[in-house]
């Protein structure tokens, strides 16, 4: 820091003021010391701060797939706003489940962490309402886990679902599947129950080899959509539980020599990049994802300021795109 203060041509204590908090400085000062930081390699240790206050500034963040693209968006929004407030994050990744598990204990027990980020209900680690007193501050994203009591920033999944359907439906479907998520989800019971809730309300008949649970993944779709369109009584439409999975299923349409959506109408759910950018682009459920990193990490940041967690579902708004890979049934 000395070195850095030399460099700069300022005090230690400008340097200082500069990398806690930059805006009490003009934007010159910022520049100069900025620009001697590089020059003496100098980088101000976050997590040795903490130590010496006794004070943890990390957030560990624990994502169910961080190979999920969904997840990203969410990040970024949390990201950013645990930086404004100078905070870091730990990001966890549930499918590594032993390493993830023996570091959380590890971080919780030595309190190198605030409080933790659950991006849904698929966790590492067992947690029941009577051990929450003796873990961090947590908030839940994505998915609502009533028992677990904990603040939830999440869309209304079932009414989403419930309105791709009854989409498919006013374009006079009448055979339509569903590709859902695996039964271990939450998420996926309630985007499940939207689309069952949909044909009920339209007089349709639910038929079990209409529905198909996959893992979420390209794959997953390709090998859905395959089984779906073998049925002797092949569906005209199809709701697929994530973007990921319909892209998948546009892939293997070429592959069958099917036409999107002349053959078959498809819809996604979270609106990923990639659903803009496939051949149709295609019809999908827009989520807020940033948003809900920021909500998510603003109540965390309530919590650690010592204000009452309101508990239970923090809803916000979704979107249902209309893109080219649905068209009307008379043209199927």
């Amino acid at each position: 820091m000395k070195n850095v203060a030399e460099i700069a041509g300022v005090s230690t204590a400008t340097v200082s003021r500069t990398l806690m908090k930059p805006e009490k400085v003009s934007s010159d000062t910022r520049k100069k010391v900025e620009q001697a930081v590089v020059k003496a390699g100098y980088y101000p240790n976050a997590l040795c701060r903490n130590v010496k206050h006794r004070k943890s500034h990390n957030i560990l963040v624990i994502v169910p797939d961080i190979s999920d693209p969904f997840f990203l968006e969410i990040i970024q929004g949390i990201k950013e706003t645990a930086l404004d407030h100078s905070y870091l994050i730990i990001i966890v990744d549930c499918v590594q489940q032993i390493w993830s598990k023996k570091t959380i204990i590890d971080l919780t027990i030595s309190k190198k962490i605030a409080g933790m980020l659950l991006l849904g209900a698929n966790l590492p680690f067992d947690i029941t309402k009577e051990q929450q007193p003796n873990l961090p501050p947590m908030v839940m994203a994505n998915e609502f886990v009533p028992e677990l009591e904990l603040s939830t920033v999440h869309i209304d999944n079932l009414s989403a679902a419930f309105q791709s359907v009854n989409y498919l439906y006013k374009l006079g479907h009448q055979h339509i599947a569903c590709v859902a998520g695996l039964e271990t989800m939450p998420l996926s019971y309630y985007r499940l129950q939207g689309y069952i809730q949909a044909l009920r309300r339209n007089n349709i008949a639910i038929k079990n080899e209409y529905i198909v649970r996959a893992h979420c993944s390209y794959e997953a779709g390709i090998k859905a959509f395959a089984t779906l369109m073998a049925l002797p009584y092949a569906p005209t439409a199809i709701f697929f539980y994530s973007d990921i999975m319909a892209v998948g299923a546009i892939w293997q349409a070429k592959q069958l020599g099917l036409r999107i959506p002349q053959d078959v109408s498809l819809i996604g759910f979270d609106n990923l990049k990639c659903s803009q950018y496939c051949d149709p682009p295609l019809t999908t459920v827009a989520q807020p994802s940033y948003q809900i990193g920021q909500k998510v990490m603003l109540l965390l940041l309530d919590q650690l300021a010592g204000k009452r967690a309101k508990t239970g579902s923090h809803l916000l708004d979704y979107e249902l795109i209309i893109r080219k890979s649905t068209a009307r049934a008379e043209s199927v």
